[in-house]
């Protein structure tokens, strides 16, 4: 086995610096998971998932975010959850609460909810 020169070694360790950084970047960007994003006009405060049509809700998935609700243009990371179509329960701060029917959920993809989703509020 013949040695590296001195000269070489620099530049392959560059070469597994460049590899490594690549192959990092690249595991960072895959599986971001499903992401809800609030294009409401106000902050979320209770976010519920029931597979299409059946009214088995989840628990409140914004008890995931770290000040607990889902404030105008931020995402939430949305966990336990496979993809499928939903139907969602939006609940606000003021009490109000909102569905929003057939939300289709694909896996590592952001999601998002508008006013113009929003069905059959109440307070």
């Amino acid at each position: 086995m013949s040695q590296i020169p001195m000269s070489a070694k620099p530049i392959i360790t560059a070469m597994m610096l460049l590899a490594a950084t690549a192959t990092a970047d690249a595991q960072g960007k895959a599986g971001k998971g499903i992401r809800l994003w609030n294009l409401t006009t106000a902050t979320i405060s209770s976010f519920q998932l029931s597979p299409g049509g059946q009214n088995t809700w989840s628990t409140n998935l914004t008890l995931a975010d770290k000040d607990k609700e889902v404030d105008h243009d931020e995402r939430l990371r949305i966990t336990g959850i496979a993809p499928g179509r939903y139907d969602a329960k939006v609940g606000y701060p003021d009490g109000r609460q909102c569905l929003v029917l057939a939300i289709d959920i694909k896996a590592d993809a952001v999601f998002d909810i508008t006013d113009k989703d929003l069905r059959d509020c109440n307070k």
